[in-house]
């Protein structure tokens, strides 16, 4: 009852700090670099340390860190510029030898920086206490993942896997221009249909639970990779209801990425969607399709779809553009009389049109904690004690999760994993990130 008591808590509290503030571009927590006139460098290193679930489990994990103690899952998200030198040097406290692959990225040289190192099967290694660098040109803009190429079929399990996010050339942040915010230069790449409002990173994963703990018994050598049968199912490495807190929350220390996105009508968010795992999941979002725009880093041009789940491909990424207005509800959203004044991007020809059903009586209703009280955006209405609370703007929200339905337990306890929400609130709501 604690974890679910501090779970509704921050979740009020997520929303409630998005009340007041300066209204800027929503941007992906990461890691830049440090800058040398050579490049941009990341030091990352392999390390074991647990992760929290919400069902109250713990489970041994390995991940990159950044200058920190403590391992991460997912890895830190590396954000870099588009045409930039890219020196990532590992080191490797765990057991087993270690490395790091860039899918995507041409032309990867390895060298042994210090300690013993290895020729692996398709990257160099750091044994145990060593180090290498690997070195790249970000050549292509895009959403691409990183991972260990030293048994990937363990190791990516385990939780050596992170997302690498390259900008494009001539990429500027949203602007508030004081006549308005200017998107203009805030694209995923260089084409201007792939401007955006706000971003958010969907990192997938999966956890065989049997897998880790033969790991944390030091039974490597049993696991039998064809009986591989994940219980936990991660967006950014945490499993729902946990994908709701905010970034960096003092109870979970080595997961530090939420993952739940906000916005108001007619923004654009851009969802950088990361398969980090062996399974697909069709991730589905609810509320509108999404336009698909890259795939692998590569922008589809002419070729770009429009779909209402993303067909996750183990080891390739999704670039996709998701709007939403309340075209074509069948009735104003805002509750508007026909003489009203139009919001921003309001669907006009459902301007003024009444509510189509009369709600039923309040003792006839059971309240999800999400319900404001009122069918309208922005609306608030009389609530029984105790129920609701969660909306205290008035949202209207839509969950986002895998349609593979066994994917949204935590160890077969329902609702959990592969799961979060999606909040349109009012223009009058400022989004900080």
């Amino acid at each position: 009852m604690r974890r679910r008591a501090a779970t509704l808590t921050a979740m009020a509290a997520l929303l409630l700090a998005f009340s007041s503030g300066t209204r800027t571009e929503a941007r992906i927590l990461g890691i830049t670099g440090e800058q040398f006139t050579t490049g941009t460098e990341f030091r990352l290193t392999a390390k074991s340390g647990y992760i929290s679930t919400p069902e109250a489990n713990s489970i041994l994990m390995w991940g990159y860190s950044s200058g920190t103690e403590t391992m991460q899952f997912p890895g830190p998200t590396l954000i870099v510029n588009q045409g930039a030198t890219v020196v990532v040097v590992l080191g490797n406290e765990l057991a087993e030898n270690a490395s790091i692959v860039f899918p995507g990225q041409e032309d990867v040289a390895a060298e042994a920086v210090s300690g013993p190192t290895n020729d692996g099967l398709i990257a160099l290694e750091a044994q145990p206490t060593g180090v290498v660098k690997y070195t790249f040109n970000a050549a292509h803009a895009g959403t691409y993942q990183y991972h260990s190429g030293t048994r990937p079929e363990l190791q990516v399990d385990m939780g050596l896997v992170g997302a690498l996010i390259v900008r494009p050339a001539g990429f500027m942040p949203a602007m508030d221009m004081g006549m308005g915010v200017d998107y203009s230069m805030q694209k995923a790449y260089e084409d201007p249909a792939t401007t955006y409002t706000y971003e958010v990173l969907f990192l997938t994963s999966e956890i065989d639970f049997a897998m880790h703990r033969l790991v944390e018994e030091g039974r490597i050598a049993e696991i039998d990779n064809t009986k591989y049968f994940p219980v936990y199912w991660l967006l950014n490495g945490r499993c729902a209801p946990d994908t709701m807190h905010p970034d960096n929350v003092s109870w979970l220390p080595t997961q530090p990425y939420g993952c739940m996105p906000m916005m108001h009508p007619g923004d654009r968010l851009l969802m950088r969607v990361v398969p980090g795992g062996r399974d697909m999941h069709p991730y589905h979002h609810h509320g509108n399709n999404a336009r698909v725009i890259a795939r692998d880093g590569r922008p589809l041009g002419s070729q770009a779809f429009s779909g209402f789940t993303v067909h996750e491909i183990p080891g390739e990424t999704v670039d996709a553009i998701y709007e939403w207005t309340g075209a074509e509800m069948g009735w104003d959203i805002y509750g508007h009389a026909p003489g009203d004044p139009l919001q921003p991007n309001e669907y006009a020809p459902d301007h003024g049109k009444p509510f189509p059903v009369t709600l039923p009586d309040k003792l006839d209703m059971t309240f999800g904690a999400m319900y404001s009280g009122s069918p309208f955006l922005g609306g608030m209405g009389a609530l029984p004690p105790g129920e609701g609370g969660l909306n205290p703007f008035g949202a209207f929200v839509y969950m986002w999760h895998s349609h593979t339905e066994k994917e949204m337990t935590n160890f077969d306890i329902f609702p959990g994993g592969l799961m979060t929400m999606l909040m349109i609130v009012p223009h009058e709501v400022m989004i900080e990130h």
